[in-house]
């Protein structure tokens, strides 16, 4: 029997029994984790508010063995609020579908439990802080946050020079296939030519140029939403459910 302690934000929960949840978490040192926090359905439970989607948390496991990812699910026994990041997203409409998009892609991006992933863990802690506290539009801020999970998981796309012979950019067409933009001689079928501005746009994201972000069209900005969705399709092989509901 062995008690860990680690940081996280709550990915999602689910029902278990008449009163425990199934708490999935993105943590600094443990990568993801489920976890059983018992009892915390109840209405006299301690810390079951704490246990909620969007927030940040530092919580005790309790696991049989040496390993907190061994034999059966760890148990939560206790958990003490960092930062509540929901209240700021879940009553509005278009953060809290731009929030609940970018908890998916993080569970989506840590297929095994027990493994560290502290770039993406350090990624959604920074992009749920910027959601909540309103900075910018919530589409923008799930396109920056998408672009730097797939950057941080070897994904990262070009939107300068060509990706398959390094051609020096601008070029004017774009893959999801061949990793970004690309020059007229590297282009392969079901190529697109997206504005000058959109793939401008998109590089400011992806390096946190919000400047240039802040003052595009929102031509522009729909434009490249739709190229961000394709490319994190193309390589997840399958869309978030959550994405399509997001407000653009």
């Amino acid at each position: 029997m062995s008690l860990f302690r680690d940081d996280g934000i709550v990915l999602r929960t689910q029902k278990l029994g008449e009163a425990d949840r199934i708490i999935t978490l993105l943590t600094r040192g443990h990568g993801r984790v489920r976890a059983v926090a018992r009892g915390v359905r109840r209405t006299k439970s301690k810390f079951g508010a704490r246990l909620e989607p969007f927030s940040h948390v530092d919580v005790q496991f309790f696991a049989r063995g040496s390993e907190l990812i061994g034999r059966g699910l760890p148990l939560c026994t206790q958990s003490e609020t960092i930062a509540a990041y929901g209240s700021g997203i879940v009553s509005d409409y278009a953060r809290y579908t731009a929030g609940t998009a970018m908890l998916e892609t993080a569970e989506r991006f840590t297929d095994h439990e027990g493994e560290p992933a502290v770039q993406q863990y350090l990624l959604l802690v920074g992009a749920l802080r910027t959601l909540a506290n309103g900075e910018h539009a919530p589409h923008l801020v799930l396109d920056a946050f998408l672009l730097r999970s797939l950057a941080v998981n070897g994904y990262a796309p070009s939107f300068g020079d060509c990706a398959k012979c390094g051609l020096p950019g601008p070029n004017r067409f774009f893959s999801v296939g061949a990793g970004g933009s690309v020059c007229v001689d590297c282009r392969v079928p079901g190529s697109v030519v997206p504005s000058p501005q959109t793939l401008e746009l998109l590089g400011a994201l992806l390096t946190g140029d919000w400047g240039t972000a802040d003052a595009c069209e929102p031509r522009y900005v729909r434009e490249g939403s739709g190229l961000v969705s394709a490319y994190l399709h193309w390589h997840l092989e399958r869309g978030l459910r959550s994405l399509r509901y997001v407000e653009k």
